[in-house]
């Protein structure tokens, strides 16, 4: 059986949806046929222990997470032809590492308060979107990004501006986005803020797609 690896660990702000997320991902495990190691300890970002894994899933990461060497395993890891899934803050995550910056296709700017809003699918043919409808209303922390990062990725869905309070991109907001990177590939959302975003059936649907993409456990 595959097996994905859950990365927790926080050198900034700490969610405290971290182990509902953990929970969730499991239960997705169960459904999909991989299984799921968690842990908070970089020393684990080493060629030999990495191989182990499909995809590594960087859950509300915030900070400097891994140091030069361990940075280097992850970047061979990929090259590799493996997977890399962020969850939420994993934009929120290694700002002096460029290639991470690519990776996860930007960087976190700034948010508004957690509030509801309308998600637009603009690909419903991935293993992520799927199951969504094409517009989708929920409850979230909607974040900000440094820039957008359209030109490098492929964009699974944008957020309404129009729909909240608190956007600064106008009609070009992508909140979750895909593409294949430096031999591996990237998946991303932003979504994952709140503990109970880890209870909805169509969230779980869209970030198991995506570790099953990311990890080439295509179903």
């Amino acid at each position: 059986m595959r097996k994905i690896l859950i990365f927790t660990k926080t050198a900034g702000f700490r969610h405290e949806s971290i182990p509902d997320g953990i929970a969730a991902i499991r239960s997705l495990g169960n459904q999909h046929h991989f299984q799921v190691e968690a842990t908070e300890d970089a020393a684990v970002f080493t060629d030999n222990d990495l191989a182990a894994y499909q995809a590594v899933v960087f859950l509300n990461t915030t900070g400097d997470v891994l140091n030069p060497e361990q940075q280097a395993a992850f970047e061979r890891f990929i090259q590799k032809g493996r997977g890399f899934v962020g969850i939420h803050s994993a934009t929120d995550t290694e700002y002096d590492w460029p290639w991470y910056g690519r990776l996860v296709g930007t960087y976190f700017k700034n948010h508004p308060a957690v509030q509801p809003a309308t998600l637009k699918v603009v690909d419903s043919t991935h293993l992520s979107t799927r199951q969504l409808p094409s517009e989708w209303i929920r409850n979230d922390e909607w974040y900000n990004f440094r820039h957008d990062p359209s030109p490098q990725v492929k964009v699974l869905i944008q957020i309404d501006e129009t729909t909240y309070s608190g956007g600064n991109r106008g009609e070009s907001h992508p909140i979750s986005w895909y593409h294949e990177y430096d031999g591996g590939r990237a998946w991303y959302t932003a979504m994952g803020h709140t503990r109970e975003t880890y209870r909805e059936p169509l969230f779980l649907s869209h970030i198991g797609g995506g570790i099953c993409w990311a990890g080439q456990m295509m179903e």
